[in-house]
């Protein structure tokens, strides 16, 4: 089996189609076509079915690219230790949600690191491609969230997948404003009260075996007709200061992050659902060093967020 045509055949699936592979890899469409024929003829297996919206993996192609992804990780450790002057170059990722604590947390586990070389890769996103980044872009940790009653789904995916998961932290969300907003000056706060205001919300909701649209239904109420989709944490929070009013769901926040931004959190008594972060990794993974001290931060970090659990 030729490892060049492995190194291809996984830009094809994390690009999704020949020609965005053939730009990234500068290689001719019909060269990299062939090569990944070849290698399909030497595994007597399909990787990935062709149409004309791209190139899409099979479920043996699926297995075939989370373990090439593997090898080819790995052949870049040897070479990073005997190509590099013999210095292992610490490695640490992980894929998280938007979350404030999390973010601390990584933030005080960066003040640790020692001064041998490494490679950090921090991706806030949604659940789904945290699971993704996992399985098939060699990252080792994820944190996915999802409300309690999708539970089974999740579960179910991660067995499915082969992925360990445990428990971080549950929680309700409550409401974030600016403490200029009128919600911030109710005695208590109903759902109906947030009608005229706008909600600042995350555009990528996702849960396993639910239809995009479903999800939205659930995550994104009708009670509120206008909405701003900001996939990053910190523009959110530079909107909800500026504008008096929006408004976010958010998990609890650390009282000197709200002071920093001039926000508040508010209770909404209407809202029930109870919310998780649960930690993934695979199941032959082994934690390393650098992996225990970001969870040692974390843990630390969740304590103060969340002190009753």
């Amino acid at each position: 089996m030729n490892i060049l045509h492995m190194k291809y055949a996984v830009e094809i699936a994390r690009a999704g189609s020949i020609n965005k592979a053939s730009d990234i890899l500068l290689i001719a469409q019909p060269n990299l076509s062939r090569s990944v024929k070849e290698l399909e003829a030497d595994l007597g297996i399909t990787i990935f079915d062709r149409s004309a919206k791209g190139m899409f993996l099979t479920p043996e192609g699926e297995e075939f690219i989370n373990y090439a992804t593997s090898i080819l990780n790995a052949i870049e450790e040897v070479e990073d230790i005997y190509k590099g002057g013999h210095h292992i170059r610490q490695r640490f990722s992980i894929s998280v949600p938007r979350a404030t604590y999390i973010a601390n947390a990584f933030s005080k586990f960066t003040q640790n690191l020692s001064g041998d070389p490494a490679e950090i890769f921090y991706n806030e996103t949604n659940s789904m491609h945290a699971i993704d980044n996992i399985l098939s872009s060699g990252y080792k940790l994820g944190i996915i969230r999802y409300a309690e009653n999708h539970d089974k789904y999740f579960k179910d995916m991660l067995n499915e997948k082969g992925l360990n998961y445990e428990l971080l932290a549950e929680f309700r969300y409550s409401l974030v404003v600016s403490i200029d907003s009128p919600l911030a000056k109710l005695d208590e706060i109903h759902l109906n009260d947030l009608t005229p205001y706008i909600e600042v919300a995350h555009a990528d909701p996702f849960v396993p075996s639910l239809s995009a649209s479903e999800v939205r239904k659930e995550e994104l109420p009708a009670n509120v007709s206008r909405r701003i989709f900001v996939f990053e944490r910190g523009g959110q929070f530079n909107i909800l200061s500026e504008n008096s009013d929006s408004f976010i769901w958010s998990a609890p926040l650390p009282k000197k992050h709200l002071e920093r931004f001039g926000l508040v959190q508010r209770e909404c008594s209407d809202n029930k659902k109870i919310y998780k972060d649960v930690l993934i990794y695979k199941k032959d993974y082994k934690l390393t060093k650098l992996d225990n001290m970001f969870i040692t931060e974390l843990c630390r970090e969740k304590r103060l967020c969340f002190p009753e659990q």
